[in-house]
């Protein structure tokens, strides 16, 4: 188990990275014509990037990170239920690139099961850890999608895809609805997503169009949608399981420490070799796992999550 409490400098230290970020290319050169075999989430390295680019943001989260911390301590979490409206941004050069409207509510779909407990496999969590499995009792709906043709073979991980300037599309009205972008991201990446504190002209999330929703057995084993609740996670605050370190912390107290990522379908269980060597949550959400071997919150996860939609807190405008 992670203690909650970190200092400032800590804090710091946590969010001062100096990984560059991707940059998007034309080039068909480097584009991935295969599905990724292992799951590439570029979430950190865009904080990292953004973090380096704008000194302020530091600060930012770590008041955020306050925040969260003083409002899950007095229960002054978010009561009722929070609807979040959706609004997908569709990058296309090809008609496979050019998702269909079936294929984006099945994302919808699957966020709404896995944020509430809905999820089939949500009965698969071992007993140890069934204590702590969680409801987040968030729902999302559909409510615009808008499409744009484009030349561009990848997009990278530099935010092109939100910048009509760069032949992107802007996020709609971002402080009260939670955009995504469909298009060719490049690199074997999945997706990334921005976390609380950002600039709302960039913020939400990105999915490769071939992981984007119920995909289809042909982008297996990342076709059930997972990719789009890891992203929304880290949009919710979330941060990867392993804390992005060996035996980092995810700052949450209720998550064992991991070693670092896991990819595949481990079996069960297993066991960190860290302080404890406790036996890792493998099935998280926020770890690196295939689609059908990710399959729950935890309850500390969820109250961070709940944090933000507080009166104060960085995405109270969705809250009710």
């Amino acid at each position: 188990m992670k203690k909650i409490f970190f200092s400032a400098i800590t804090a710091l230290m946590l969010f001062s990275c100096q990984n560059e970020q991707t940059e998007s290319s034309d080039s068909s050169s480097n584009l991935n014509s295969s599905v990724a075999t292992r799951r590439g989430c570029a979430s950190q390295q865009v904080l990292d990037a953004q973090l380096k680019a704008d000194p302020m943001l530091a600060i930012r989260m770590n008041e955020i990170e306050a925040f969260t911390n003083k409002s899950i301590l007095t229960n002054r979490l978010v009561n009722g239920k929070i609807e979040i409206p959706v609004v997908v941004n569709v990058l296309y050069r090809t008609a496979a690139q050019n998702i269909s409207t079936a294929q984006i509510q099945s994302q919808i779909d699957v966020l709404n099961k896995d944020f509430n407990a809905l999820n089939s496999d949500y009965n698969n969590v071992p007993a140890l850890f069934s204590g702590v499995k969680a409801n987040v009792g968030i729902t999302f709906v559909l409510d615009q999608v808008i499409r744009k043709s484009t030349t561009k073979t990848q997009w990278g991980t530099n935010d092109a895809m939100k910048k009509t300037a760069q032949g992107g599309l802007a996020p709609t009205s971002p402080t009260t609805k939670l955009n995504l972008w469909s298009c060719v991201i490049g690199n074997d990446i999945l997706g990334y997503a921005q976390f609380p504190g950002g600039p709302s002209s960039t913020d939400g999330v990105v999915i490769d169009y071939r992981y984007f929703g119920l995909s289809g057995a042909a982008n297996a084993p990342f076709n059930l949608g997972r990719t789009g609740t890891h992203e929304v996670g880290h949009w919710m605050n979330l941060r990867h399981i392993w804390g992005d370190a060996t035996c980092g912390s995810d700052l949450v107290s209720d998550t064992p420490v991991h070693n670092e990522e896991n990819y595949g379908v481990p079996a069960y269980p297993h066991y960190s070799t860290c302080p404890g060597t406790p036996v890792e949550m493998t099935m998280n959400y926020m770890d690196y796992t295939n689609d059908n071997a990710m399959y729950m919150f935890s309850t500390g996860q969820k109250n961070r999550m709940a944090a933000i939609f507080v009166s104060g807190g960085p995405r109270a405008s969705f809250g009710i």
